[in-house]
């Protein structure tokens, strides 16, 4: 294998691994913790999802959101368009950085806004956030894991 062929697998390879994860996540969220914060009282569920988005931005999480991000720029970016294999490569880089798109424009500007809520001052705020936010994030997760299988697909000969 050569050096840019090596180059190419590693960065498509972190970008599956790296979208398949946050994807993972996603849909773990919506499908999971998403159902048990709408169980709650709107304050509670305020106050539940402020402390997570708070948790999130941290090293472990940043590192696959930011690193999935970057190896599918290069991916992308590395792909030949005359065979299968780089359509199917660019083809998972692009949703891969369509989740990314998402969050950056969807879930991060609502979390922002929740995050200046009081949520004993505005319990009915969860119910504007939740609906918006659960859409979008059911959508980067279905973009994300998408990316995944795509770009997976595209290593094999």
């Amino acid at each position: 294998m050569t050096t840019p062929d090596l180059f190419q697998t590693v960065a498509t390879t972190t970008a599956a691994v790296c979208a398949g994860a946050t994807g993972g996540v996603y849909v773990a969220f919506s499908t999971m913790v998403m159902p048990a914060l709408n169980s709650r009282a709107g304050s509670e569920a305020i106050g539940a999802m402020q402390r997570i988005n708070v948790l999130a931005v941290r090293p472990p999480f940043m590192v696959l959101f930011f690193g999935g991000a970057v190896a599918s720029v290069v991916a992308g970016a590395t792909s030949g368009m005359s065979d299968a294999q780089g359509l199917l490569r660019l083809t998972g880089a692009a949703l891969s950085l369509a989740s990314f798109g998402v969050t950056v424009v969807v879930n991060v500007p609502l979390n922002n806004r929740l995050a200046r809520v009081s949520g004993a001052a505005d319990p009915a705020a969860w119910q504007s956030f939740a609906q918006p936010w659960a859409r979008a994030n059911t959508l980067r997760g279905l973009l994300a894991l998408a990316g995944a299988a795509a770009l997976a697909g595209s290593l094999t000969r």
